[in-house]
């Protein structure tokens, strides 16, 4: 069952929504749920570790540089929105899809 996740178009670039959870066995991205992806890390949630090693991996496997990447929404929540900027949406969804699929 493939989940599509909601990528929205902003001013300032893409937004789309993550469902984190901190002190997981592995840092990976295990999915989609709900129209959004689901990011799990090994750190704990102290001091913007948790956000840091999100945006890292995201990164990483969306093929992107974290210069690009930004918690907008969120900080101190599970539920968090990136901004991606410089992509189009059509674009970034075709990316994320892609990862969800593997």
């Amino acid at each position: 069952m493939e989940t599509k996740i909601n990528v929205n178009k902003s001013k300032e670039g893409c937004t789309f929504e993550i469902a984190v959870t901190p002190r997981a066995s592995r840092t990976e991205i295990s999915g989609a749920q709900d129209g959004k992806l689901k990011v799990r890390v090994t750190v704990l949630p102290v001091e913007g570790a948790a956000n840091a090693a999100c945006l890292k991996l995201l990164a990483k496997t969306l093929g992107l540089k974290k210069s690009q990447l930004e918690i907008f929404t969120g900080a101190k929540a599970r539920r968090k929105a990136v901004l991606v900027r410089n992509i189009e949406k059509e674009e970034l969804e075709k990316i994320i899809a892609n990862v969800v699929k593997s």
